[in-house]
């Protein structure tokens, strides 16, 4: 094999190699980013959310009147996990919530416990359900000493679940809340730094009006089959209004609440996130009489902390196969198949230098320097004839 031979093979491997990754950048920018912007498979975060509020002491069930205590310390904590069916197209979040007093201990602090389970796209964070998969469901409450294995009531979910879809855009979202058993517009409100990352912020109202004001509670939905946290009747004396003290009234509980979501707008993901809810029994509606509980808490520093910190794994993820690989692969590409459109050319060229040996004489300019002739090199020396003595002059010694 001649060295015109060697060239030229080498020439279209190096334009296979370069075309080959242009077809790989394009493959990766479109199909590949599709497949890797998805909710991982291996979620198994703790969520906490911190703050204060006014409460009803659960001891009080035992004494003369409810008591309602004002400024203690609340904590909201969300367990989630990855439940079955997840697949390359949906994931099953469970998610346990937990509403506490902190200031009492073990369960005598606990004023809200609800455990979520909803399959949602991975994609679109939208929740999706099917004839064998109604898309949601809560968990039944159970009692401290109930051993039996929980069992699920089926809950329709519909909108955004826990999550905002993957490249979130500026724009109202439908956020599904639990406790109200509806979605609800999670309205865009701006951008903010949440330690170092832009994080796209939005508002929730269930049951409150944009000023805060309170316009279409919600009747709370009991997960009991006869509606014992739902509707309670006692004397009026327990609930502390004015009449009678013995006379029986019975109250109907309703829920209100107002949300912030800072999300993450590549992968979804919400950073941080603030909590107020309303949960009062009354006669009507509209006016509250007796608080169950009122609190306002905000995720703790270690929850945004880790939140920002899986966004961004998220991110640099959906960034390697998204943008710099295929700049990379594209570059590359682009570099090799010049090179070895260049390197095809010269072997061709010698090749047919070899077939005609006289391409390699100044006239066909093959191995010129750009065609530029140099005179020195084509003169021909002039030889000057040498004298014999003979031919010296007579007067000129020899």
């Amino acid at each position: 094999m001649n060295r015109a031979v060697a060239l030229r093979i080498a020439a279209c491997g190096i334009l296979g190699l370069g075309a080959a990754l242009l077809i790989a950048a394009l493959l990766l920018s479109t199909y590949t980013e599709g497949k890797i912007a998805k909710i991982p498979l291996d979620l198994d975060a703790t969520l906490v959310s911190d703050g204060t509020g006014t409460a009803f002491n659960p001891a009080s069930l035992n004494e003369e009147r409810f008591v309602i205590d004002r400024d203690v310390p609340l904590a909201l904590q969300e367990q989630v996990s990855v439940e079955s069916p997840s697949n390359a197209d949906v994931v099953t979040l469970q998610v346990g919530s937990s509403l506490r007093r902190t200031d009492q201990q073990q369960d005598n602090g606990l004023l809200l416990a609800m455990v979520d389970t909803v399959t949602v796209n991975r994609s679109t964070a939208e929740a999706v359900s099917s004839e064998s998969n109604p898309g949601g469901a809560v968990q039944k409450p159970r009692a401290i000493d109930d051993d039996k294995p929980p069992t699920n009531i089926a809950l329709p979910h519909e909108g955004l679940a826990y999550r905002f879809p993957f490249h979130t855009e500026k724009k109202t979202y439908s956020v599904f809340d639990p406790i109200a058993q509806k979605a609800y517009d999670a309205n865009y409100d701006g951008e903010e730094d949440v330690n170092g990352l832009t994080a796209y912020k939005f508002t929730q109202n269930v049951g409150y009006d944009s000023d805060g004001e309170l316009v279409e509670p919600v009747r709370y939905a009991s997960l009991y089959e006869d509606d014992a946290d739902a509707e309670v009747t006692a004397r009026a004396a327990m609930w502390g209004v004015p009449g009678e003290p013995d006379e029986s009234i019975t109250m109907a509980r309703y829920y209100a609440a107002k949300r912030t979501f800072w999300v993450d707008p590549v992968s979804g993901t919400i950073v941080k996130k603030e909590d107020h809810g309303y949960h009062y029994y009354a006669r009507e509606p509209l006016k509250p009489e007796v608080t169950f509980v009122d609190y306002t808490v905000t995720s703790n520093e270690e929850t945004v902390e880790s939140q920002v910190a899986a966004a961004s794994d998220e991110r640099d993820r959906v960034a390697l196969w998204g943008r710099i690989l295929p700049i990379t692969f594209t570059a590359t590409g682009l570099v090799l198949l010049v090179g070895g459109a260049l390197l095809g050319s010269f072997s061709l060229r010698a090749e047919s230098a070899l077939i005609d040996p006289g391409l390699d004489e100044a006239d066909h300019g093959f191995f010129d320097t750009q065609g530029i002739q140099v005179p020195g090199a084509e003169a021909k020396t002039e030889k000057l004839p040498t004298q014999r003595p003979s031919d010296l002059p007579p007067d000129r010694p020899v």
